[in-house]
Protein backbone atom coordinates (compact mmCIF):
# COMPACT_ATOMS: atom_id res chain seq x y z
CA UNK A 1 0.00 0.00 0.00
CA UNK A 2 1.43 3.33 -0.80
CA UNK A 3 2.14 5.91 1.52
CA UNK A 4 0.70 8.57 -0.82
CA UNK A 5 -2.55 6.38 -0.53
CA UNK A 6 -2.25 6.11 3.22
CA UNK A 7 -1.85 10.20 4.05
CA UNK A 8 -4.95 10.33 1.26
CA UNK A 9 -6.41 8.33 3.45
CA UNK A 10 -5.62 9.88 6.93
CA UNK A 11 -6.43 12.90 5.52
CA UNK A 12 -9.67 11.93 4.24
CA UNK A 13 -10.74 10.64 8.05
CA UNK A 14 -9.84 13.89 9.54
CA UNK A 15 -11.97 15.97 6.99
CA UNK A 16 -14.65 13.27 7.28
CA UNK A 17 -14.94 13.67 11.16
CA UNK A 18 -14.94 17.16 10.58
CA UNK A 19 -18.10 17.10 7.96
CA UNK A 20 -19.74 15.06 10.64
CA UNK A 21 -19.29 17.12 13.18
CA UNK A 22 -19.96 20.23 11.70
CA UNK A 23 -22.60 19.27 8.64
CA UNK A 24 -20.12 22.02 6.46
CA UNK A 25 -20.60 21.78 2.79
CA UNK A 26 -17.94 18.93 1.54
CA UNK A 27 -16.37 20.81 -1.53
CA UNK A 28 -15.98 23.49 1.26
CA UNK A 29 -13.88 21.45 3.70
CA UNK A 30 -11.79 20.01 0.66
CA UNK A 31 -10.69 23.73 0.07
CA UNK A 32 -9.79 24.06 3.17
CA UNK A 33 -8.01 20.81 3.50
CA UNK A 34 -6.05 21.56 0.39
CA UNK A 35 -4.92 24.87 1.43
CA UNK A 36 -4.46 24.48 4.87
CA UNK A 37 -3.13 21.10 5.55
CA UNK A 38 0.60 19.74 4.01
CA UNK A 39 -0.64 17.80 0.92
CA UNK A 40 2.68 17.60 -0.16
CA UNK A 41 2.79 13.33 -0.83
CA UNK A 42 -1.00 13.12 -0.70
CA UNK A 43 -3.02 11.01 -3.00
CA UNK A 44 -5.19 13.97 -3.51
CA UNK A 45 -7.40 12.52 -6.49
CA UNK A 46 -8.05 10.02 -3.69
CA UNK A 47 -8.31 12.06 -0.79
CA UNK A 48 -11.04 13.76 -3.33
CA UNK A 49 -12.86 10.58 -3.94
CA UNK A 50 -13.19 9.38 -0.31
CA UNK A 51 -13.86 12.77 0.94
CA UNK A 52 -16.94 13.26 -1.73
CA UNK A 53 -17.79 9.77 -2.38
CA UNK A 54 -18.57 8.75 1.47
CA UNK A 55 -21.10 11.28 2.13
CA UNK A 56 -23.03 10.45 -1.49
CA UNK A 57 -23.15 6.83 -0.15
CA UNK A 58 -23.86 7.19 3.45
CA UNK A 59 -27.33 5.31 4.05
CA UNK A 60 -25.91 2.48 2.04
CA UNK A 61 -22.28 2.39 3.94
CA UNK A 62 -24.31 2.87 7.44
CA UNK A 63 -26.46 0.31 6.66
CA UNK A 64 -23.36 -2.34 6.69
CA UNK A 65 -21.79 -1.03 10.11
CA UNK A 66 -25.18 -0.78 11.37
CA UNK A 67 -25.58 -4.74 11.29
CA UNK A 68 -22.34 -5.51 13.51
CA UNK A 69 -22.88 -2.68 15.84
CA UNK A 70 -23.89 -3.19 19.35
CA UNK A 71 -25.19 0.36 19.90
CA UNK A 72 -26.67 3.26 17.81
CA UNK A 73 -24.59 4.77 15.24
CA UNK A 74 -25.06 8.19 16.68
CA UNK A 75 -23.22 6.45 20.10
CA UNK A 76 -20.09 5.60 18.12
CA UNK A 77 -17.30 7.82 18.82
CA UNK A 78 -17.03 9.93 15.91
CA UNK A 79 -13.54 9.35 14.77
CA UNK A 80 -14.58 5.68 14.69
CA UNK A 81 -17.38 6.10 12.84
CA UNK A 82 -15.87 8.31 9.76
CA UNK A 83 -12.95 5.86 9.96
CA UNK A 84 -15.81 2.81 9.87
CA UNK A 85 -17.61 4.42 7.23
CA UNK A 86 -14.41 5.35 5.25
CA UNK A 87 -13.07 1.82 5.61
CA UNK A 88 -16.52 0.61 4.20
CA UNK A 89 -16.33 2.56 1.07
CA UNK A 90 -13.72 0.72 0.55
CA UNK A 91 -14.55 -2.60 1.35
CA UNK A 92 -17.74 -2.26 -1.05
CA UNK A 93 -16.95 0.20 -3.96
CA UNK A 94 -12.70 -0.18 -4.18
CA UNK A 95 -12.36 -3.96 -4.93
CA UNK A 96 -8.72 -3.03 -6.52
CA UNK A 97 -7.66 -2.08 -2.52
CA UNK A 98 -7.16 -5.57 -1.06
CA UNK A 99 -9.43 -6.01 2.10
CA UNK A 100 -6.75 -6.79 4.67
CA UNK A 101 -5.38 -3.01 3.46
CA UNK A 102 -8.23 -1.51 4.02
CA UNK A 103 -8.51 -3.23 7.44
CA UNK A 104 -4.70 -2.71 8.58
CA UNK A 105 -5.18 1.30 7.31
CA UNK A 106 -8.57 1.62 9.50
CA UNK A 107 -6.80 0.21 12.81
CA UNK A 108 -3.86 2.13 12.21
CA UNK A 109 -6.08 5.22 12.12
CA UNK A 110 -7.60 4.36 14.84
CA UNK A 111 -4.82 3.52 16.96
CA UNK A 112 -3.61 6.91 16.31
CA UNK A 113 -6.89 9.10 16.28
CA UNK A 114 -9.30 6.96 18.09
CA UNK A 115 -10.95 6.16 21.25
CA UNK A 116 -7.93 3.74 24.17
CA UNK A 117 -9.09 0.52 22.63
CA UNK A 118 -11.29 1.91 19.64
CA UNK A 119 -8.80 0.26 17.10
CA UNK A 120 -9.97 -3.66 18.98
CA UNK A 121 -13.63 -2.36 17.90
CA UNK A 122 -12.55 -0.53 14.86
CA UNK A 123 -10.71 -3.77 13.95
CA UNK A 124 -13.64 -6.25 14.93
CA UNK A 125 -16.65 -4.58 12.49
CA UNK A 126 -14.40 -4.12 9.65
CA UNK A 127 -13.44 -8.02 9.54
CA UNK A 128 -17.24 -8.84 9.48
CA UNK A 129 -18.04 -6.41 6.88
CA UNK A 130 -14.98 -7.71 4.54
CA UNK A 131 -16.41 -11.45 5.05
CA UNK A 132 -19.56 -10.33 4.13
CA UNK A 133 -18.56 -8.13 1.42
CA UNK A 134 -15.53 -9.63 0.26
CA UNK A 135 -16.22 -13.31 0.82
CA UNK A 136 -14.93 -14.47 -2.78
CA UNK A 137 -11.50 -12.42 -1.67
CA UNK A 138 -11.53 -14.20 1.63
CA UNK A 139 -11.90 -17.42 0.18
CA UNK A 140 -9.85 -17.30 -2.82
CA UNK A 141 -6.92 -16.21 -0.19
CA UNK A 142 -7.55 -19.01 2.32
CA UNK A 143 -7.57 -21.60 -0.65
CA UNK A 144 -4.54 -20.61 -1.57
CA UNK A 145 -3.42 -20.30 2.11
CA UNK A 146 -4.25 -23.73 2.64
CA UNK A 147 -2.35 -25.07 -0.91
CA UNK A 148 0.88 -23.40 -0.47
CA UNK A 149 0.33 -24.95 3.01
CA UNK A 150 -0.25 -28.18 1.40
CA UNK A 151 2.91 -27.81 -1.06
CA UNK A 152 5.17 -27.47 1.84
CA UNK A 153 4.74 -30.36 3.34
CA UNK A 154 5.49 -32.50 0.51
Amino acid sequence: MSKARSKARRNAVQALYQWQLTGADVSAIEEQFLVEHDMENVDVDYFRELLREVPLHLHELDDHIIEYLDRPIDEVDPVERAILRMSTYELELRLDVPYKAVINEGVEMAKTFGAEHGHKYVNGILDRIAHKLRSVEIKAKAKSKTESTAKKKK
